[in-house]
């Protein structure tokens, strides 16, 4: 049997030019715009991390090829309109990526090298320069501000964490997690004084503000929280599958059982679960 032929970069590029060829290309892909891609970029982001977290590393290389599509039709877009090419964006890529890694690429050019036995406090500088390399860049983009560029898109945890970091770094933190852990408690009792008194619009508040806090207490803990919430997101679809299973054996359903046997089924999917 013959192996199956091998393809590179080159060939995915002038795959794109093909499907954009006004002449003979696909007509969805001809119908494209930066806009109408960008949806599908942020899923096929979400499914590469879902493929991770499912230790799936097959599907993996299929997801990783599905995001690198993605990559390469915005470039050619952008070389239709003549704004850049797929290769000035790999091109910048390294010029930045070697700009930010001095203690990797001491002379800022792809072939320089350093000693090998960098010292303990060499290491320790590493983030601190990363994070000031990052903000002389974001000076030249004429973005002054700490959190000038943190993308309004991100979801809403991911962007609470990007704030926080990025204010950390120029000193504005809590300086242990406890202080953390007592805001979380301030703001759940703030929670539940709004909604002793009805106030809609401080309810909402207030848990925005419990969850920033708690996004907080992630972060001091080294912990992301959209993975954290991820696993519980699966941890209860599986509990609530077991109650599911269990009431099929009873000849129920969750709409015809009852709170207590569902409640009394999810203690014992936890018990069950944790065996797996």
């Amino acid at each position: 049997m013959a192996a199956a032929q091998q393809y590179d970069l080159n060939d995915l590029k002038h795959l794109m030019t093909r499907l954009r060829d006004p002449q003979t290309g696909c007509p969805w892909d001809l119908e494209q715009t930066y806009r109408t891609i960008a949806p599908s970029t942020i899923e096929e982001a979400y499914e590469v991390v879902d493929a991770i977290e499912r230790g799936n590393f097959v599907h993996l290389k299929e997801e990783l090829g599905d995001l690198l599509f993605q990559v390469i039709f915005y470039s050619q877009l952008a070389t239709e309109e003549q704004r850049f090419s797929v290769d000035e964006v790999i091109s910048d890529l390294v010029v930045k990526l070697v700009r930010r890694h001095p203690h990797v690429f001491p002379e800022n050019t792809l072939d320089s090298e350093v000693e090998s036995n960098r010292s303990v406090e060499q290491d320790t500088d590493i983030k601190q320069r990363w994070e000031a390399l990052k903000g002389e860049e974001r000076k030249a983009k004429g973005q002054a501000g700490v959190l000038d560029d943190i993308p309004l898109n991100f979801s809403a945890l991911t962007r609470a964490t990007k704030l926080q970091k990025r204010a950390a770094s120029v000193g504005f933190d809590w300086p242990s997690i406890e202080g953390v852990l007592e805001k979380v408690e301030e703001e759940l009792a703030e929670v539940k004084q709004a909604i002793a008194d009805n106030d809609r619009r401080a309810i909402q508040e207030e848990f925005g503000d419990l969850l920033f806090a708690v996004v907080n207490g992630c972060r001091h803990s080294k912990v992301e929280p959209e993975s954290a919430l991820r696993g519980t997101n699966q941890k209860f679809e599986r509990r609530f599958a077991y109650i599911e299973r269990e009431l099929v054996k009873r000849g129920q359903t969750p709409q015809d059982a009852s709170l207590e046997l569902m409640d009394a089924l999810w203690d014992e999917a936890k018990v069950e679960l944790s065996k797996e």
